[in-house]
């Protein structure tokens, strides 16, 4: 609580979906307002920047109509909350955390703001167990860690949407322990929040999955709440319920271009390609509460997508999400041509956090000489390709037109799963399968103890 309910009768001006406020008092950043008007509203709206000479409100709803001079406003004294519990497993809410499948709105087993509290560097612990994906290019090359930041890559018309909704469908975490997914929507469609519905339905995950989908057609200041709220609720089933919790968050760059059409708004000074220069802190509020705390027994882990637009990696969003998260999974739009799913460029992806998540204990001893091997192998028959224009395959060596035929390979059988899930000893076994096709002496990271091993039939899987 901040202050008692304060009634405030016209506002100064109005621009876009922002109030402005002149001469109030005792405001508090983030607290929840309400908004009258002779034979309208009522709107919601909520403090984004506090002062005692001008204070400026975020309505939640359109704005076509208002009158700033004819308005009432009421700001309640109370700052942002939700409601968040294990009740919430297995329901759809909006953006605005209201259910939208049918139920009616949850007690829950707690009120928390939707900010949430800043993770304790000092009890932050490094991630270091395994999550299952289903996905090859993941699970046996860009490993998936408890407690990471590792976003997806993608561009207008990639399945990336595609992907993050079967990786909540298949995700697991070893050993059988307590999991949860938590899918925040960010300005998608109507047939896509259905589909999504649809899916997590019919493939029985919607029972460990709380689901928060912002549409397209609703207010674009939502979109700057929903990652909050959900991500509030996520915390609580991780920190306070003792769950290993994904949140998988689609599509991030809506909510960069919501933040930018508010920042414009405002009048802020931009900063790269418009966007506000205040871009990378916002981006680090949602991604920095992912992680693994001493003395809990739950983790949060986030799996962000990304849509790059015009395919530019160094475009403002995606460089700003690399510098802040643990790496990246890249979508190929020539992979995507020749009809390879999930067509994930396994050369510009990467896990900063693999090694701590593979090995004795976690998937298998020999995990990083294999990966070693398949990149090596694949980046060589990626080269070969790149000169076959120029020399004719007949002008490569032995060795390079063996990487060039892997290559092919490569991409069509391990990349180029199709929609099933693997397990991760699936993944393996295909990796060593291809592997054999080639001469030993093309294999120089592989040690004779792993091969010693591989030909016993033993120590190679999970």
């Amino acid at each position: 609580m901040t202050a008692l309910p304060r009634v405030y009768r016209g506002a100064a001006a109005a621009a876009g979906p922002l109030l402005y406020l002149k001469r109030t008092r005792n405001v508090a950043l983030g607290e929840w307002v309400s908004i009258r008007a002779p034979s309208q509203g009522p709107w919601r709206g909520q403090v984004i920047e506090a002062g005692e000479q001008v204070t400026v409100i975020q309505v939640l709803e359109e704005t076509i109509g208002l009158r700033p001079a004819g308005v009432e406003v009421t700001l309640s004294g109370e700052v942002a909350t939700t409601v968040v519990g294990r009740e919430l497993l297995g329901r759809a809410f909006n953006g605005s955390g209201r259910p939208i499948d049918g139920l009616p709105p949850p007690v829950g087993e707690a009120v928390v703001p939707i900010h949430g509290a800043p993770m304790n560097p000092a009890r932050r612990l490094r991630p270091s167990d395994f999550i299952e994906t289903g996905i090859s290019a993941i699970d046996g090359l860009n490993t998936l860690v408890r407690g990471q930041k590792l976003p997806i890559f993608s561009g207008a018309g990639l399945p990336g949407l595609e992907i993050a909704t079967q990786i909540v469908e298949n995700a697991r975490a070893p050993r059988g322990e307590p999991f949860a997914v938590v899918f925040i929507g960010i300005g998608i469609t109507a047939r896509e929040t259905r589909e999504f519905l649809a899916r997590f339905e019919a493939s029985g995950a919607r029972g460990r999955c709380v689901v928060y989908l912002n549409e397209a057609r609703d207010p674009t200041i939502e979109r700057l709440l929903v990652p909050r709220i959900a991500l509030a609720e996520a915390e609580f089933l991780a920190f306070r319920c003792g769950l290993h919790v994904l949140a998988v968050l689609t599509d991030v760059t809506h909510y960069c271009e919501a933040l930018r059409e508010i920042a414009s708004a405002r009048e802020e000074i931009p900063g790269r390609r418009g966007y506000p220069g205040y871009l990378y802190t916002d981006l680090a509020s949602l991604f920095e509460r992912a992680g693994i705390l001493a003395g809990r027994e739950g983790s949060l882990t986030q799996l962000p997508l990304v849509t790059m637009p015009d395919d530019d990696i160094t475009h403002p969003i995606p460089d700003l999400t690399g510098y802040i998260t643990e790496g990246q999974i890249v979508l190929s739009r020539e992979l995507q041509r020749r009809g390879i799913f999930p067509p994930i460029d396994v050369l510009p992806s990467l896990s900063r956090l693999m090694n701590a998540g593979i090995g004795p204990g976690r998937t298998v001893a020999d995990h990083r000489r294999w990966a070693d091997q398949l990149y090596a192998i694949y980046a060589q028959g990626r080269e070969a390709r790149l000169m076959v224009p120029v020399v004719g395959e007949g002008g490569l060596s032995a060795a390079d037109r063996r990487a060039l035929v892997f290559a092919e390979r490569f991409e069509k059988e391990f990349v180029g799963q199709g929609a099933r899930p693997r397990s991760l000893a699936e993944t393996l076994e295909q990796g060593w399968i291809l592997l054999e096709t080639l001469p030993r002496e093309d294999l120089s990271r592989i040690d004779p103890a792993t091969w010693a091993l591989r030909d016993a039939g033993r120590g190679l899987t999970p």
